[in-house]
């Protein structure tokens, strides 16, 4: 995949970054000084996304919600400066994602890291990059539990928990009560099966994690069918997930498919036969549609990208939003000074705002961020002691291989 740097209307330019892909940053952008200041021209943080791999859908998603959030933010500004995003490619690998940081926080001194999407890949940037800097680290998009763990790890899509009691209980709502389950053998596909095993009251006949990155998992599917199971659960990552499907499918397998937020993708869609997953259900974080802020949102994405957003692209929006309060809040442009700010500017003890406008017109009369309660485009964030937000989940389903959204449920 590459980065399109194709400047947006009325759109200041912003670096982007990736070694991989050969992107080179753009002239012009100075990142904090020692004395943990902006420059004379912007304040600049970093991210961390997945631009290539096997996340890469989540992260085209996320670069062009980023690109929607600064322009926004930036015909306004932030103390009167603009704010910009070095981008680094993770290539959808916890050990890509770790180089990324490090240059983020060790080269570009950053104080405000957005990332990463993959879970495990957050989790190995929390604790081999972060921990201890008093850098705010703020996840786009990831889900597994254990971030949970980490309180200082925050991130903007709720935790997976909510995913795996739902898929429990729409698996037993559909009349299953058996199922064969497989997960991918990291921090998000075995927290995600750990916590359904809790939820579910049925029998799981067979369980097995598998590696990522497989040519073929025929070996894997046949073993699900021969456990006599109607309903599969599938705990994986799009391009994992194609090819299980492309085996199921080949092999004559067509059981009742379930399946987490990750399995979600166009290259899915793209890489599998028609009609292969039709019947599948899907659960996933959601947006509030019926919102007067995220329908604004959804209007200005679809016009600027011809397509509409998901709630992953809503999370990705507020992440840029929530650290650009954050700085406005802030007494100096520093990671302990942001870590301070950063869960007050979306609590309920302020006034509500819904647009980034009308938080910094708060803010910039002399307010301060226990004044504000930003009600993100995904939803009430209002962080907890735990770095988690509030969220709310749809269910999917594939019918005539395309995904059609089919309930909503309270997480």
């Amino acid at each position: 995949m590459t980065v399109d740097d194709t400047p947006l209307r009325n759109r200041r330019e912003v670096l982007t970054g990736g070694a991989a892909l050969g992107v080179m940053a753009l002239a012009g952008c100075i990142g904090t000084t020692e004395e943990g200041e902006g420059s004379d021209d912007a304040y600049t943080i970093g991210m961390v996304d997945s631009l290539s791999g096997s996340l890469a859908d989540f992260g085209e998603r996320n670069q062009n919600a980023k690109e929607l959030a600064l322009e926004h933010i930036n015909e306004i500004g932030v103390k009167d400066q603009d704010l910009e995003i070095i981008v680094e490619d993770s290539e959808s690998t916890s050990q890509q994602g770790v180089s990324a940081a490090q240059k983020l926080v060790n080269q570009d001194n950053v104080p405000f890291v957005i990332g990463a999407v993959g879970s495990g890949v957050s989790m190995s940037i929390y604790e081999s990059v972060i921990e201890g800097t008093g850098v705010v680290q703020l996840s786009q998009s990831s889900t597994g539990l254990d971030l949970t763990d980490q309180p200082d790890l925050l991130r903007m899509s709720p935790s997976g928990r909510t995913q795996s009691i739902a898929l429990a209980d729409i698996i037993a709502e559909d009349g299953y009560d058996e199922v064969a389950a497989t997960y991918i053998n990291d921090d998000f596909g075995v927290s995600l099966f750990d916590a359904f095993e809790e939820a579910y009251d049925g029998d799981i006949v067979y369980d097995s994690a598998h590696d990522g990155e497989g040519s073929s998992y025929s070996s894997l599917v046949s073993s699900m069918d021969g456990s006599g199971a109607d309903a599969w659960l599938c705990i994986t990552y799009q391009s994992e997930f194609a090819t299980m499907v492309n085996d199921m499918y080949s092999g004559g397998y067509e059981p009742q498919l379930y399946g987490a937020d990750s399995n979600r993708g166009d290259s899915v869609l793209e890489g599998t036969p028609e009609g292969s997953m039709d019947g599948m259900k899907l659960v996933e974080p959601a947006a509030p549609e019926d919102q007067d802020n995220y329908q604004e949102f959804a209007a200005a994405f679809e016009e600027e990208y011809g397509e509409s957003p998901t709630a992953w692209s809503a999370f990705a929006y507020d992440c840029v939003v929530t650290a650009a309060l954050s700085i406005q809040a802030a007494d100096e442009f520093t990671g302990e000074a942001l870590s301070e700010v950063v869960r007050d500017v979306t609590r309920p003890e302020g006034e509500e705002v819904f647009t980034y406008e009308e938080a910094h017109e708060i803010l910039a009369d002399d307010g301060t961020a226990d004044d504000i309660d930003y009600q993100g485009v995904s939803g009430p964030i209002d962080f907890d002691e735990n770095g988690d937000p509030r969220g709310s989940l749809v269910v999917m389903e594939v019918q005539d291989h395309d995904y059609a959204s089919i309930e909503f449920r309270e997480s």
